[in-house]
């Protein structure tokens, strides 16, 4: 005996078979990684001080390495907010900020409130934030600055044309004030930052305010999503002003997108250690290296480069990063490799530095997220002197930290290896 189906039992199941197929394809569509992979490795032909590796950083990957630059470390909120909020008062002309963390409480309102009087003071603002990172913000502050004239956009926010970009992130952190004066680092717009890191609920983290002619760089990173988003390029020399020496340091902004070219960040990454031949220090956040980068770190380490990483420990802010990241420390102890883990409260800085000369900083995490989903910022300076300051910074940080060594790793728990293979699959979207 055939059973007859309602029509309307029929347009339900075509409709939820329908809603079904696009959420899948909505899903394989933001897993997508690139279709160019460096797979192989980079060759050890110069040293990190080689006039050649810089013509290369600055001409193969990058915009020009530019001289005449001055810089200045900012650490923790009680530095990098007060300098972030007083160069945002002072601006005349026009204010360029992106963000990815901007969430409620005071710090999100002091922000809001400062950006608000220089809007109704004439001051051009320009404010793009990225839409699941500022998910937590407080409605009314976004209010209070549209009202104020406060141009916002939020970046890949959920519509029909763009769900396959949901899961491109913008994690660049970048100010621009009067197209004069830069900031980057690690920094969100949250009470988390604040204070000194002195307990876990107050994060660890370095921001970084820049002056020279480098800051035409920060301005075309910010311009890049901004355009990407809006279709509107804001020029002229309010934005782009004469930019006179101010400085002795060289630099350039370094910027990676999967629309532009997302290897570009990992590739810069693995020029510089396969450059390095005295030193590598790595401060992270996240901390997820592919097979290729943990096999230049052991080859690095295996030519006499000492090498050290500095990690969150308990109290990082994601317990499932925590689990995918040990995994691959195996290989990395056991050939020499340093790991120690930071102890007081989350550590969110993002700081590299190679053979006591080229520090990179900004926005992007050791992992694949960063090198292959999220668009990217990253400074670069090649200078011994700030080499030399901020690896003074890292061993402070060394000193709050706990080695860890390759018995620890033969012997966590059974639990914890399982878990590391569960998460596995999900490894490049952490």
């Amino acid at each position: 005996m055939r059973v007859r189906r309602s029509k309307g039992a029929l347009f339900w199941t075509i409709g939820a078979t329908i809603a079904i197929t696009l959420a899948m394809v909505v899903v394989v569509i933001n897993f997508h990684t690139p279709e160019k992979r460096i797979e192989h490795q980079v060759k050890h032909l110069y040293s990190v001080r080689d006039a050649q590796f810089e013509r290369e950083m600055g001409t193969l990957l990058g915009p020009a390495i530019l001289s005449g630059n001055q810089i200045t470390a900012l650490q923790n909120g009680d530095e990098i907010f007060p300098a972030m909020l007083k160069a945002i008062r002072e601006a005349k002309t026009t204010i360029d900020f992106e963000t990815y963390i901007y969430w409620a409480g005071q710090t999100g309102a002091q922000f809001a409130l400062a950006l608000v009087e220089r809007s109704r003071a004439g001051v051009k603002v320009h404010l793009m934030l990225d839409w699941l990172g500022s998910e937590k913000m407080a409605p009314q502050l976004l209010s209070q600055m549209v009202d104020a004239g406060v141009e916002i956009e939020r970046y890949h926010a959920p519509h029909w044309y763009s769900l396959g970009e949901l899961n491109n992130r913008t994690h660049r952190k970048v100010l621009i004030i009067d197209g004069k004066v830069g900031f980057t680092g690690g920094v969100g717009i949250a009470d988390e930052w604040t204070g000194h890191a002195q307990d876990p609920d107050h994060w660890r983290d370095i921001h970084f305010q820049i002056e020279g002619p480098v800051v035409a760089q920060f301005q075309a990173a910010f311009l890049d999503n901004w355009i990407k988003t809006t279709g509107r390029v804001l020029n002229g020399e309010t934005y782009f002003p004469l930019l006179p020496t101010v400085g002795g340091l060289k630099m350039h902004m370094f910027m990676s997108s999967p629309e532009g070219g997302s290897e570009s960040m990992r590739l810069m990454y693995l020029m510089a250690i396969t450059a390095a031949e005295q030193s590598i220090d790595i401060e992270a956040a996240y901390f997820i290296p592919d097979e290729l980068m943990s096999r230049e770190l052991i080859k690095a380490q295996s030519r006499g480069v000492r090498i050290r990483i500095l990690l969150p420990d308990k109290h990082i802010d994601s317990e499932t990063v925590r689990i995918a990241t040990k995994r691959a420390w195996g290989p990395l102890l056991k050939s020499g490799v340093e790991i120690h883990e930071y102890d007081p409260t989350m550590l969110h800085c993002k700081m590299l530095i190679f053979d006591h000369y080229m520090v990179s900083v900004g926005s992007t995490n050791f992992d694949m997220r960063s090198f292959e989903l999220n668009d990217e910022a990253s400074l670069n300076v090649y200078d011994a002197g700030f080499a030399q300051r901020m690896t003074e910074v890292f061993e402070a940080d060394l000193k709050a930290s706990t080695p860890y060594d390759y018995q620890q790793w033969q012997h966590r728990p059974w639990l914890e290896k399982i878990a590391e293979i569960v998460v596995i699959p999900i490894r490049s979207q952490l």
